[in-house]
């Protein structure tokens, strides 16, 4: 048996490697040498890649917390520059251009390294996708030659993987996209009036939201967190962590606590470069965890 924390411990591992491909010059690069002029442009084909030429309501629909006119000033128009298997391409030989460029060509020629690589991979090939539409996509791609990029595109299966169960979380508790980012930023994770821009939600919509949460007794009339709002956000951060427990589960407590190991110290160095932003919309900085000494996945028994 696992504990659910093990998914949140992993989670938080692995996510700052996934967010290479928001953040590092490198791939902004690559996205401008592909004619997708902008970042949201290329935010959204870059990401929304792996599920083919979608249209902007799929995408959107996938991403859950964008208002629609958001995707649709990127989408369908970045198919028309570049199909989504250059796209896919293009990110690739970013990552593998940013991850030297961050981690050191020792780092990433490491045996280590390719440990993690495979061990990720075998944990994102175990991924069950069903009713998860992001996490298929990209655990339908082909096996990276290279080891980091491979560990890049094992943690972004993962990473998929997982926001899928988040959504499906959301929508059981009948919250919906803005009211999901009222919410998270009310548990000072984030900054409401950054989450409510790059999301693209104008005042009125994101003032609606906060009534709603209002009324089922989440907020209070400051927008802070009630003692009702923080139970049913630890609630649902623990079905997210749940719903995010099997490909832990099929790599088993030793290999899981292993590759926990070797993910520390690169999301350390991404985390202390400052690549990520402080207040990004997920929420993770390099104040998120600390290292204590004990194993990162404890709650295995």
């Amino acid at each position: 048996m696992m504990s659910e924390s093990v998914a949140r411990a992993m989670w938080e591992r692995f996510e700052p490697v996934h967010q290479l491909v928001y953040f590092t010059p490198e791939v902004r690069e690559a996205a401008e040498g592909l004619g997708l002029h902008g970042y949201w442009m290329g935010y959204f084909a870059l990401r929304a890649a792996p599920l083919g030429t979608v249209p902007a309501s799929v995408v959107t629909s996938c991403f859950y917390v964008f208002h629609p006119d958001r995707a649709a000033s990127a989408l369908p128009d970045a198919w028309a520059l570049a199909s989504p298997q250059q796209v896919i391409e293009a990110r690739e030989q970013a990552v593998d251009a940013a991850m030297k460029s961050l981690f050191g060509p020792d780092v990433v020629a490491s045996a280590e390294l390719a440990e993690a690589a495979d061990l990720a991979w075998e944990a994102a090939g175990a991924a069950d996708t069903a009713g998860r539409v992001l996490g298929a996509a990209n655990q339908a791609l082909p096996r990276p030659a290279q080891p980091h990029v491979r560990l890049w595109q094992a943690v972004t299966t993962l990473r998929e993987h997982r926001g899928d169960g988040h959504v499906a979380v959301l929508v059981g508790r009948r919250l919906g996209p803005v009211e999901a980012l009222v919410l998270k930023s009310a548990t000072g994770e984030t900054d409401a009036e950054f989450q409510r821009r790059v999301r693209q939600w104008d005042v009125v919509e994101w003032s609606a939201a906060q009534a709603k949460l209002r009324e089922r007794g989440w907020i209070d009339e400051e927008g802070r967190l009630t003692e009702a709002g923080a139970a049913a956000h630890e609630q649902m951060e623990a079905d997210t962590d749940a719903a995010a427990l099997a490909p832990w589960q099929a790599l088993g407590v030793d290999a899981t606590t292993r590759l926990a190991h070797l993910l520390e110290p690169l999301a350390r160095r991404i985390l202390d470069s400052g690549i990520i932003p402080t207040g990004n919309p997920v929420g993770l900085t390099e104040g998120t965890w600390n290292s204590t000494g004990r194993s990162p996945v404890g709650g295995c028994t």
